[in-house]
């Protein structure tokens, strides 16, 4: 059986050394694999033997990657960022009318308008296949770096990422949060502050969530501790049926309240009031450099733009 340098660089082998070179953990990097840790441990040693030295070491229950490991882990990324080069390269060369875009959506996005885009962009263009994936913020920025996904639709500014010379945006719509509660006393005020909101516990995103984030940034920076928190829900359909169900107090964006029937929650003791300040931030189309130069995919963020002209969509959160 040959054991050659081409086996051993195999894009399979150099996946799992970057999976380990993320998690620093060799139990949770093969279950995120879907592998059993020795085979992963094999695997490593494999690739330390043909370049002839560690690539990680330990420090008491601590992983670290050897100086080796880190050139060996700069190099990777070099050798992939070079296949996706070449991979937009040609893909550049194709139909704006036929193929496939991958598509990432950040699974706490409201989904409507994108739902209604890609009938409409199939009734004119039946063979351009979309691929729609919900993922959440971690998934979103590994399928990007692997060339998995053509676009991500997700809500930005996000400090999560450090690097972001290898990628490019281009706004939607800019958003805000709302406030929703069922104290009759707020219910004819426009505005609330961050201090009044708190009084009654709510129900949000899970903890990793962007919005989760954003709303404990928006309390930090304001010196003011968060309110009690009684149930996470992913999607905004959940969270906003638990919140009324429950009479518990909650924030959705604006983009997603738009599309909820105001007289439907009045009668069942729900409203919806701003915040003083308002809690802003972007939903936004993210793709690595020079994606956006691909035809399909450059039609498809042109479709976009027209349909949303076209629907009148989103114009609301801009007034």
């Amino acid at each position: 059986m040959k054991t050659t340098q081409e086996n051993i660089f195999s894009s399979k082998t150099l996946s799992y050394f970057l999976q380990l070179a993320d998690t620093m953990n060799y139990t949770q990097a093969a279950q995120i694999l879907g592998i059993t840790q020795p085979a992963l441990t094999q695997q490593i040693k494999k690739l330390e033997r043909t370049v002839g030295t560690p690539l990680f070491y330990s420090v008491g229950k601590k992983l670290k990657l050897s100086d080796a490991g880190i050139t060996m882990l700069r190099t990777t990324h070099e050798i992939y960022d070079l296949l996706n080069e070449a991979t937009d390269e040609i893909q550049q060369a194709t139909s704006s009318n036929i193929g496939e875009i991958n598509l990432g959506i950040l699974s706490s996005i409201e989904t409507k308008v994108i739902e209604d885009f890609t009938i409409e962009l199939y009734k004119r263009n039946p063979d351009l296949v979309i691929n729609t994936l919900m993922l959440n913020r971690k998934e979103i920025w590994e399928h990007l770096e692997n060339n998995k996904i053509d676009l991500a639709i997700m809500y930005l500014p996000d400090e999560s990422i450090k690097n972001w010379k290898p990628y490019s945006s281009k706004k939607i719509v800019t958003d805000d949060l709302m406030f929703i509660h069922h104290n009759e006393n707020y219910k004819n005020r426009n505005k609330i502050k961050l201090n009044d909101s708190k009084k009654h516990p709510w129900v949000i995103y899970p903890r990793e969530y962007y919005l989760n984030t954003l709303l404990h940034e928006s309390f930090k920076n304001c010196n003011i501790d968060f309110p009690k928190v009684a149930a996470r829900y992913t999607n905004p359909d959940q969270i906003l049926k638990f919140a009324i169900s429950t009479q518990l107090n909650t924030v959705l964006p604006k983009s997603y309240i738009l599309g909820v029937d105001k007289q439907k929650l009045s009668d069942q003791h729900t409203w919806i009031t701003e915040f003083d300040p308002k809690i802003k931030f972007d939903l936004s189309f993210v793709y690595r450099n020079n994606k956006n130069q691909i035809p399909r995919i450059k039609n498809f963020l042109d479709r976009f733009d027209a349909f949303l002209k076209e629907e009148d969509y989103f114009s609301r959160l801009e007034k």
